[in-house]
């Protein structure tokens, strides 16, 4: 096991960076995005992806299910029943039991409902999934996940799509210091610098779709995403300075010239 990995469910992955496949402009595109970000695990949003018809282009044509780990995932449901039927979907066509849920709470701002994502976690655990549940940026919300039986929380950064980076910084870390499962930002991520911020937070990982697919050059967007997401992890490795209200000289003061200097 290679040492500092990402440990989902007791399997272990390189790469802390986790990305969709949705709205890309076609599968070559898909597929070279994902190569440049270095990622192991892909979302499938199960009612939208082809993943059954073979006489259609299916995803696992492009993105090999040996190389990648698929993450099917329940977008577009607003029910805890409609997410648990649409995950046991995913099962019966790959086979597929870590999954993300995602119950949306709202057709406007596409924020989840957190009663019913609950509800469904408990519901999918006893039927024994894994689940990594998309959340708010709640604490509470989070512990009560945990409780259910998810392997991992995911709590938005900002609202899907959004591309406004970390709105509660400070939720964020309260989730993270409390949780005792990986701690994923899902959702709001618009640039590399986002990303970087989520890791500094102590974020177990990064997971992003619209920042690639609706960046200028998503190809290059997703070398930069790989790297900030490595940069943002080892900084909260390293540990950061204090912040302090004065400044501090960065040279010792001991053995300083002092007094005036004759000419």
């Amino acid at each position: 096991m290679p040492a500092d990995s990402l440990i989902i469910a007791g399997r272990a992955f390189r790469s802390r960076l986790l990305v969709g496949t949705g709205r890309y402009k076609n599968m070559n595109e898909t597929k070279a995005v994902i190569e440049a970000t270095g990622a192991e695990i892909i979302t499938v949003a199960v009612r939208r992806a082809n993943l059954a018809d073979a006489n259609a282009p299916r995803l696992q044509d492009v993105l090999d299910p040996k190389k990648y780990t698929y993450l099917p995932n329940s977008a577009g449901c607003y029910t805890a029943d409609d997410a648990v039927r649409c995950l046991r979907l995913a099962r019966d066509i790959g086979g597929w039991k870590l999954v993300k849920l995602e119950v949306i709470g709202d057709e406007h701002t596409l924020l989840p409902d957190v009663e019913q994502t609950i509800r469904a976690a408990g519901m999918l655990t006893k039927d024994g999934f894994q689940v990594m549940a998309y959340t708010n940026d709640d604490p509470v919300a989070a512990r009560h996940l945990e409780e259910a039986g998810c392997v991992a929380v995911m709590p938005l950064g900002a609202p899907i799509g959004s591309g406004l980076g970390i709105q509660n910084p400070r939720n964020i870390r309260l989730i993270v210091e409390q949780a005792s499962v990986p701690v994923f930002v899902d959702a709001g991520v618009g640039t590399a610098s986002d990303a970087c911020i989520a890791m500094e937070l102590g974020s177990s990982g990064v997971l992003m779709n619209t920042a690639l697919y609706a960046a200028q050059n998503p190809v290059q967007m997703a070398h930069a995403m790989k790297a900030a997401v490595e940069a943002g992890r080892l900084a909260y490795l390293a540990g950061r300075m204090p912040k302090r209200e004065n400044a501090v000289p960065s040279s010792p003061a001991e053995g300083k010239i002092t007094g005036k200097v004759g000419l």
